[in-house]
């Protein structure tokens, strides 16, 4: 797919490309980020964690940390201002470590334990480093494994769903696949820290942050320290990534609690150690997957059990068991999504979460599949393909996955491969192809929107959409344009502001879906209004829109985006490095709005999925409780040097009962990568991995390459 690319998007036209329209400000410095906004006397605040996994605080020595130059306060449990995490918010209740420094309990390493705030962050850093925190250590359990005594199965919508007589299906299968397939703790790392500052204006809370949804940060600010949510405004103009981990965090809270209690603006900025442990990260999974197929390939049985953990102060499930609830049609299912409770920070979202682990277990389990029927592993999959939802039995909105294996084969040259694995060589490399389905919900949340005529013939739209480096404000300006009937370059978007009103969170590769049909049901409504002619006054002509009732009707179908994923490595006899060669990715995502950063949202998932299959791994230590390397020198991702050519695309996925035709592309580009790479190392070796990351010890010792199927 080819598009003229522009700088300046001039004719709002819909599916051509064009560049960023924040895209100068950035590159240039002119965009300023939540730790760049200035204010006067500003001061500054340093966290403090705790050392240990477990236990209680003894004792705080601030006194000495007081006296030194510029230490403004030193807050703990002690002295904190309090506030009420006893409330249900957008996402339900809130993670205890938003009732910061309320208790003396310390549930793992990293808990915040005070704030120093200083006058300059130098000031406030040596400070922080020079506290002296006593505590009374308890024996704490951070060793997660599928066996651990206190595995459970959490209440609530899909965790466990069944359909059929599993046992029996298996029984009568011709071929079984029973496998477990484990992920490891993997992290967010975004290029910019989290960062807030506080201040009051007027008996009005005022903070700059970076989220993913000011509206959402604001009112949960307002509930915690009961204020009146009128009296709150949270802008996040700019945000350099946040990939879930950009909701309500502990620095909001405490640059709120420090401006409160000095009466003057407040900054707290994470350092990327403290981010291991304040901001969520993707729990590590433990996942058996079995599956029963007739001696055609047809599935009989399909059970997916995923087990992952959460801390012991908050239930987070990392639930991915229900990846293959809309992809396969199997005469009996069985998804379950288990727990274990220990003494560590709690998981959280983390792009694609669910589907990204468990399209690594399930698609790596079908290619086995495949290799015991002596199937192509696409052919496997059109064998299987549903005509209605698998376990819902509702109709799909559009389902073009085979349509995206069929395109992907074509520009791939699956035609050519040799089933066989290992026998292509070049010197002292193996090489080998893999494949991989992918798919992802189709999520859209109510939003409101404000377009306005203005009198010097352009137009204002104001959202509280947040672009979290996805190019929705872009999107936004071309889909606005569309709407109004007028060239792009005479629209302006300004989003970020919880002034501006309700607005779904960016989020569940939901965002520009909610935003996208909010903003263009108000500029219709405007151009209509328009039309009847009459001058523009002074303060321009608003129309405000509200997607409320609309999402509310919406028919009741299986709505996702698909893809296919294909990856060629080369696997070295020698070292055990397993280097990517190239990667394609062909995805069925609905309207594409701008193909160049659509193609860059789905490059990028692709890299971090062949991150994900090859480098990322936090290590916990045992003794301590506390991580190994909590760095980006200790914690591996892929490099530039590590990415190859990797190409995206999509094939029509037109969906004629949806009013709005856009679907998220944020995360399903990481969705199923990491399987088609491990995939395409067992083709490549001959030994199957189902442990990630495939790092190189592990590579050398599966031992030599042989025919049929190891293990690794």
């Amino acid at each position: 797919m080819t598009a003229t690319t522009t700088a300046v998007p001039a004719t709002g036209t819909v599916a051509a490309s064009y560049t960023r329209v924040e895209g100068l400000a950035k590159v240039t410095g002119a965009a300023r980020y939540a730790g760049d906004v200035p204010a006067a006397e500003l001061a500054h605040g340093w966290l403090v964690l705790s050392t240990v996994a477990r236990g209680r605080i003894r004792s705080i020595e601030s006194d000495p940390v007081r006296a030194m130059p510029g230490v403004l306060a030193v807050l703990h449990h002690g002295n904190a201002p309090r506030v009420d995490g006893n409330y249900v918010g957008m996402l339900g209740r809130p993670d205890p470590i938003v009732e910061v420094f309320q208790h003396d309990r310390v549930p793992f390493v990293g808990w915040p334990v005070a704030l120093v705030v200083a006058e300059t962050s130098e000031q406030a850093r040596e400070a922080a480093e020079a506290l002296a925190v006593r505590y009374d250590e308890e024996p704490h359990d951070v060793a997660f494994s599928a066996g651990h005594a206190g595995i459970y199965t959490p209440d609530g919508d899909g965790m466990l769903v069944e359909k059929g007589d599993l046992a029996a299906e298996l029984a009568a299968s011709v071929h079984v696949v029973d496998a477990e397939y484990t992920t490891p703790e993997e992290h967010h790392s975004s290029m910019e820290p989290h960062a807030a500052m506080a201040r009051w204006d007027g008996g009005r809370l005022e903070v700059v942050d970076s989220n993913q949804g000011s509206m959402w940060v604001a009112q949960e600010l307002a509930k915690l320290f009961s204020l009146d949510p009128a009296s709150v405004r949270v802008r996040s103009e700019h945000i350099g990534g946040a990939f879930g981990s950009k909701g309500v965090r502990v620095h909001q809270i405490l640059a709120v609690m420090a401006a409160t209690v000095l009466d003057r603006p407040v900054r707290v900025v994470m350092t990327r150690r403290q981010m291991f442990s304040l901001v969520g990260y993707r729990s590590p999974t433990a996942q058996r997957v079995r599956l029963g197929a007739d001696a055609d390939g047809r599935l009989r049985a399909l059970d997916h059990q995923a087990h992952s953990l959460t801390s012991t102060v908050h239930e987070f499930v990392e639930a991915s068991a229900g990846f293959g609830r809309p992809m396969y049609a199997a005469d009996a299912h069985r998804s379950v999504n288990r727990v274990v409770r220990l003494d560590v920070p709690t998981p959280t979202f983390m792009r694609a979460p669910g589907e990204a682990p468990g399209s690594f277990a399930l698609e790596s389990a079908l290619d086995e599949l495949a290799e015991r029927c002596g199937m192509d592993p696409i052919a496997l999959r059109a064998r299987n393909e549903p005509d209605v939802g698998p376990v819902s039995g509702l109709p799909f909105g559009s389902r073009n996955l085979l349509a995206c294996f069929d395109e992907g084969a074509r520009r791939f040259g699956w035609a050519d491969r040799d089933p066989r694995p290992g026998v292509r060589r070049e010197g002292r490399w193996l090489l080998g192809t893999g494949t991989a389905a992918a798919t992802f919900p189709v999520i859209v949340a109510p939003s409101t929107a404000a377009v306005t005529a203005e009198a010097d013939g352009t137009f204002t739209v104001r959202i509280g959409a947040s672009d979290v480096g996805t190019g929705a404000r872009t999107a936004l300006t071309l889909l606005a344009a569309e709407a109004l009937g007028v060239p792009g370059d005479r629209v302006h978007v300004h989003i970020g502001d919880s002034d501006f009103g309700p607005a779904a969170i960016s989020g569940g590769s939901m965002g520009t879906r909610s935003w996208g049909w909010a903003v263009t049901a108000a500029g219709r409504d405007l151009r209509k209004q328009l039309a009847l002619g009459g001058d523009i006054p002074p303060q321009g002509i608003t129309v405000r829109s509200d997607t409320s009732a609309a999402v509310g009707s919406l028919t009741q179908k299986e709505r996702h985006s698909f893809g296919a994923q294909f990856a060629e490595v080369a696997v070295d006899v020698t070292t055990g490095e397993v280097r990517v060669r190239r990667m394609l990715g062909v995805f069925a995502a609905g309207r594409i709005v701008n193909p160049l950063t659509a193609r860059s949202q789905f490059v990028g998932g692709m890299i971090w999925g062949l991150s994900m299959a090859l480098h990322e791994e936090a290590i916990r230590d045992q003794l301590t409780g506390g991580h190994v390397g909590a760095d980006l020198a200790g914690y591996h991702f892929a490099a530039n040097a590590d990415v190859p050519l990797i190409e995206a695309d999509w094939v029509d996925d037109p969906d004629a009962d949806d009013p709005v035709g856009i679907k998220g592309i944020g995360e399903i580009g990481i969705v199923g990568a990491a399987a088609a790479v491990a995939n395409a190392v067992w083709h490549a070796t001959g030994v199957r991995h189902r442990r990630l990351p495939i790092r190189p010890d592990r590579v050398l010792s599966a031992g030599a390459p042989a025919e049929g199927d190891g293990d690794a």
